[in-house]
């Protein structure tokens, strides 16, 4: 039996952590989260995903913002004497003295293909790139931030318009098995990782609020990809009389710019605002105006006044 204490916070974990709570020959000792917070606007307190799951699962469960600053939960995690910890998502950067913990090593699950996108938003970032492809790898966690020795890789295809949500779903739905792979290889002698190339390092920062103002300067294609790679958060936006609106669904147009101005609209029907960028039209489907819900372009225009030849 392999014992395994799981560190995660949201919902991207939950598959993993079922997965390896349903397996016979792994024992989820324990899963260390975050505390619960208040979230919506109703700032209602609400449990972190990883820990509903837990608790689904009479799995005991351990809440912490800094794992390395709890020394009583330290001494709690010593004493169950686990394999593996295995962290996804967890947000947290541990301690060598909590690194040293398990028997074997720290298991991460990072969502690329290491060593491109170390950092916060590897799937927020492969998608703002243009990237065709991405993956998830599981690796040996160190004290340097995803700079650890490479266990597995599993690649997956990114889709012209695919968006972060759903590069969300489909890491969490291939992450189970990767993790349980890796654990019964390392465990069993029959897996050796292999250290990353330096010379190939990129990194995925975090984002400010900022960084999701867009304009009609960019090409068409950097435009889409930050429509869809700054989801759900900050969630790219136009400023317009003021107001920041924000841009929530795209798809390029093949509508010939015919000397067209950068953010003149080309083009009003029921699909949206066809606008000009730097290269090409862009296709702008849904958005949603500052203190309103979401809805089409189309109505946003109706309810604007906005007619063929304006600059958005």
């Amino acid at each position: 039996m392999i014992k395994v204490v799981f560190l995660a916070t949201p919902e991207i974990a939950v598959k993993s952590l079922e997965y390896l709570a349903n397996k016979d020959d792994i024992d989820v000792q324990a899963i260390v989260t975050m505390p619960d917070r208040p979230a919506g606007r109703g700032c209602k307190i609400q449990e972190p995903p990883v820990k509903i799951a837990a608790k689904n699962h009479d799995i005991k469960f351990l809440q912490t913002p800094s794992i390395s600053k709890a020394p009583e939960m330290i001494e709690e995690l010593k004493s169950m004497q686990p394999d593996f910890f295995v962290t996804f998502a967890f947000g947290q950067l541990l301690s060598q003295e909590v690194l040293d913990i398990p028997k074997f090593c720290t298991i991460n699950l990072h969502a690329s293909l290491l060593p491109k996108y170390r950092g916060a938003n590897p799937i927020q970032w492969c998608i703002i790139n243009g990237d065709k492809e991405t993956g998830i790898t599981t690796m040996k966690t160190v004290k340097k931030m995803d700079a650890g020795d490479i266990c597995q890789t599993d690649k997956i295809q990114i889709s012209e318009n695919m968006t972060v949500p759903e590069l969300v779903q489909a890491i969490s739905e291939k992450s189970p098995e990767l993790i349980y792979d890796t654990l019964k290889k390392i465990y069993n002698g029959e897996l050796t990782s292999i250290a990353q190339n330096e010379d190939e390092v990129t990194f995925a920062p975090k984002f400010t609020k900022e960084d999701g103002q867009i304009d009609f300067n960019l090409t068409a294609v950097e435009f889409h990809n930050k429509v869809r790679g700054l989801q759900p958060w900050p969630n790219a936006y136009l400023c317009r009389d003021g107001k920041n609106i924000q841009i929530l669904e795209t798809n390029l147009s093949d509508m010939p710019l015919n000397n067209a101005k950068q953010g003149e609209i080309l083009c009003i029907n029921k699909d949206g605002l066809t606008v000009a960028c730097k290269d090409r039209a862009i296709l702008i489907k849904t958005v949603k105006p500052e203190s309103k819900g979401k809805m089409c372009t189309c109505d946003f225009a109706n309810g604007k006044r906005l007619k063929k030849g304006d600059i958005l």
